[in-house]
């Protein structure tokens, strides 16, 4: 099942490079950064862009902030394999600016497309970019570590939905450069796996 599902995601990357999405972004970046890990993950993490790192290495989350986000998967004893990971935007915007909302908006469904490959039991958004997606009006100092169910309408499947329940955090980055923040996202992320017991 994980096989036919990693073929549905390498279809979803494939057809991001066909559309030419973001052309202007496309042109400055090393590459496109898709998404790594479990394509039959209960677990999605969603980044807003890549940064340096990201782009050079086409993975992730794999600067400082994705060490930090490692260190806490090993917290809740999971590792990299066993969570899909991925950002709204698939490409780095130049000097790590945020992304436009145009930008988000021609990534949207893709990132959607991939949600209804994985078919997660939780998404947890890191940082307002990635909240804001799903959740609008949310203000991330205020609602981080609540978890709320969402349904998302399906692209594939008129008329489905795929429901989900959206964990937001505060972004691994800012956490870094402020120990309230870095306890704050360390208790909440520990949240994670009763919040995945409770939805069994």
């Amino acid at each position: 099942m994980t096989d036919d599902k990693q073929a549905k995601l390498d279809d979803i990357k494939a057809q991001i490079l066909k559309d030419k999405v973001c052309p202007e972004l496309a042109e400055q970046a090393t590459q496109l950064v898709f998404g790594d890990g479990n394509a039959s993950a209960e677990i999605v993490f969603i980044g807003e862009a890549p940064g340096k790192n990201e782009d050079l290495k086409g993975i992730p989350f794999v600067g400082a902030a994705g060490h930090f986000l490692d260190e806490m998967l090993e917290m809740i004893d999971l590792k990299r394999p066993d969570i899909y990971i991925t950002n709204i935007v698939k490409y780095r915007p130049p000097n790590n600016r945020d992304p436009y909302p145009e930008e988000k908006k021609a990534f949207l469904p893709y990132l959607q497309s991939q949600l209804e490959v994985i078919q997660p039991k939780v998404v947890v958004t890191l940082g307002r970019h990635a909240t804001n997606c799903f959740l609008p009006d949310l203000q991330i100092s205020k609602a981080h570590g609540q978890p709320k169910r969402v349904k998302l309408s399906l692209k594939e499947h008129k008329g489905d939905v795929l429901e989900v329940v959206i964990l937001p955090l505060f972004h691994p980055a800012a956490a870094l450069y402020n120990g309230s923040m870095r306890q704050t996202l360390i208790d909440d992320f520990a949240r994670i796996p009763l919040i995945i017991q409770k939805i069994q």
